[in-house]
């Protein structure tokens, strides 16, 4: 049979753990070798059809119709991306045939209203409520809870700028609102976060009201360049979880609203999901999880700096610090398994955790990284000599 011929043919270069294939016609064959072990269960041969035609969106989308079984699936996904090369190449051969979303400015507040105004009650139960940080927490150890690495994660970006009291600040993508909320409160700045998301504008400009820091920040409901083209100049900008939204091609918008916003001397930082290499987005996240969304290489952001005289002051990877923050949405997640199916339905349960489960192993064995850049605006020779200040307690 063809289609058991090719997949079989395929699965004999994995090398890295065991893949249990139980194939349609009774049939079932192992690959690799070692730990982890995990079950794929093809149950029809147009499956392999769906897959060799786009590999990601026929694995993501037969997952997610039910018609692939793979259990379980953090043990499947670690096999997948500890076999990334020869993933990588087939996919590279694949994709080019699937039409991405182009990300312009008159599509932006669609395609993030699409993936973010689903309900803060969904996103209220699998991410901790204290801090509703959909973005990668600070682990200072493996134990630490959610919240509290999000919480240290919020200081973490906080002493990265070397914020004093009555400093402006400008948030580009706010989320929720509580990191500008919590600058505002700990360090007494003002100021403004944007986002595109109508559900997180809500819930922000509440929370300010709630911490009694409206007088300080305020949010509004706009594209981060709207809020450059309206002028005005901020001893620090910043943004966290918002680049990979940018679109491909866009990192010259984004660094040029920095440009224009940021006083001279003044700081910025940069929180980012990057990749090793540039490369087509993956068609399936494309169009079920983050449309006209770019994952960009370090080495292209980099590239930019010198273009607006930014001096970068500090490079950081937090790459394993993202799968722990997975692995914990995952569990949260799961936990609300019922509540998530009712409110949705089933292939939105399957959909939403095969991305978490993914993108955490992509974050251990894959090419995901997760990059923190500071930059100054021109030389600033007042400022630390050491990295020191990120590191003192409170």
């Amino acid at each position: 049979m063809l289609e058991k011929t090719i997949l079989d043919k395929f699965l004999r270069r994995f090398k890295n753990g065991t893949l249990n294939v139980h194939y349609w016609d009774g049939t079932s064959v192992s690959y690799g070798s070692g730990n982890p072990t995990a079950d794929m269960t093809v149950t029809d041969k147009k499956i392999v059809r769906a897959i060799f035609k786009n590999l990601s969106l026929g694995f993501g989308e037969s997952y997610m119709d039910g018609s692939l079984l793979l259990e379980p699936l953090d043990d499947f996904m670690a096999i997948a991306y500890m076999n990334l090369p020869e993933y990588v190449d087939l996919a590279q051969k694949l994709n080019p045939k699937i039409l991405l979303k182009k990300n312009v400015t008159k599509k932006q507040a669609e395609y993030i209203q699409k993936h973010y105004d689903i309900g803060n009650d969904f996103y209220s139960m699998w991410l901790d409520n204290e801090t509703m940080a959909y973005t990668c927490a600070y682990f200072k150890k493996p134990t630490d809870t959610l919240a509290q690495a999000q919480i240290q994660k919020f200081d973490h970006v906080l002493k990265k700028l070397q914020l004093q009291k009555g400093m402006s600040v400008a948030e580009f993508g706010c989320g929720w609102g509580h990191l500008l909320v919590r600058a505002a409160k700990k360090y007494g700045v003002t100021g403004v976060g944007v986002t595109l998301s109508r559900e997180q504008y809500a819930h922000a400009t509440e929370l300010a009201k709630i911490e009694g820091v409206d007088h300080l920040v305020r949010f509004e409901l706009k594209n981060y360049q709207d809020l450059a083209a309206e002028g005005g100049q901020y001893d620090r900008v910043y943004s966290v979880g918002m680049l990979e939204h940018v679109g491909r091609g866009k990192q010259a918008e984004y660094f040029g609203a920095v440009d224009k916003l940021l006083k001279p001397g003044g700081i910025s930082l940069m929180h980012s999901i990057s990749s090793q290499v540039d490369r087509n987005t993956d068609a399936w996240i494309d169009r079920y999880i983050f449309p006209g969304g770019h994952l960009h290489a370090v080495w292209q952001l980099a590239s930019y700096l010198p273009e607006y005289d930014f001096r970068l002051m500090d490079l950081e990877s937090l790459r394993l610090h993202y799968a722990f923050t997975l692995d914990a949405w995952w569990h949260g997640f799961e936990n609300h398994k019922d509540e998530v199916i009712e409110m949705f339905d089933e292939r939105f349960y399957r959909m939403w955790r095969f991305y978490l489960v993914g993108c955490s192993a992509s974050f251990r064995y894959g090419e995901l990284d997760l990059t923190q850049m500071v930059f100054s605006k021109g030389i600033n020779n007042d400022l630390p000599l050491t990295r020191e200040h990120i590191y003192l307690t409170d």
